[in-house]
């Protein structure tokens, strides 16, 4: 066990060490979640009917989008460590493949937990009052974390089938979109009907109901649930992914 832990542990230290050079990347992935949040409060809340505050409604769905950003970044990582040729200098170090990725998707966790409780603070001071007891705000927590390891670990792999950093970019992209036909901004309802399908079961509705529910103590149904079972499945198969991947580009 500890052939593993201690090399990831000094994976997870380098790859924390390189963030904190790279301070416009770190600012660029608090501040854009923050914009947004405030785009849609005070430029589009007035306009959009969600039954409550604004603000109320929209912070979680904020949440998860930062979370996703955030989290996607580690494919950039993943793939300018491929080109650099660092990797072959860890594996003449006899550090194995699990450690290199598991440091990686470690830093992000890290990295993307203080973005969120970023936003959250800013949300606290422009109007946001959630409700939640200790138990719904330990569960919140509790499943925001799993869906940042499950899309850390997936932009890991992304970031080994990614020939160029800048190729692996575009899954901030799309990770960033995601969010945007769910409930995060608006109910799912006054959407087109032709796109209900795909927005309930999409893998960030439930966890954004979840959070919601959660943090506003209101009832959550199976949401948690299957905001944990996507959690585990992408988890699963980026980690199964992720290994035959770095043996492929590796040897």
């Amino acid at each position: 066990m500890s052939d593993v832990l201690i090399p990831a542990l000094t994976m997870t230290g380098r790859s924390i060490r390189i963030s904190r050079r790279n301070i416009d990347a770190v600012i660029t992935s608090m501040m854009l979640p923050l914009m947004l949040m405030l785009v849609f409060i005070y430029f589009f809340g007035g306009a959009i009917n969600t039954g409550t505050k604004y603000v109320t409604y929209v912070i979680p769905g904020i949440l998860v989008l930062c979370a996703a950003f955030g989290a996607s970044s580690t494919a950039v990582s993943v793939s300018e460590d491929m080109k650099g040729g660092i990797i072959d200098r860890f594996r003449s170090l006899d550090v194995g493949g699990t450690a290199i990725l598991a440091g990686h998707v470690a830093a992000s966790t890290v990295r993307n937990l203080f973005s969120t409780m970023l936003v959250l603070g800013v949300g606290l001071l422009i109007g946001f009052r959630p409700s939640a007891t200790p138990l719904g705000w330990l569960a919140a927590a509790g499943i925001l974390i799993a869906f940042l390891l499950a899309i850390s670990w997936l932009s890991a792999a992304v970031g080994l089938l990614a020939r160029t950093p800048e190729a692996a970019a575009g899954f901030t992209f799309f990770m960033m979109f995601l969010p945007y036909p769910s409930s995060a901004f608006v109910p799912i309802e006054t959407m087109p009907s032709w796109l209900h399908g795909f927005s309930e079961h999409q893998p960030v509705t439930p966890l954004i109901e979840s959070l919601r529910g959660l943090l506003l103590a209101q009832p959550v149904g199976t949401a948690p649930w299957t905001a944990l079972a996507w959690c585990g499945g992408m988890l699963g198969v980026a980690v199964a992914l992720s290994g035959v991947l770095f043996r492929v580009r590796t040897t």
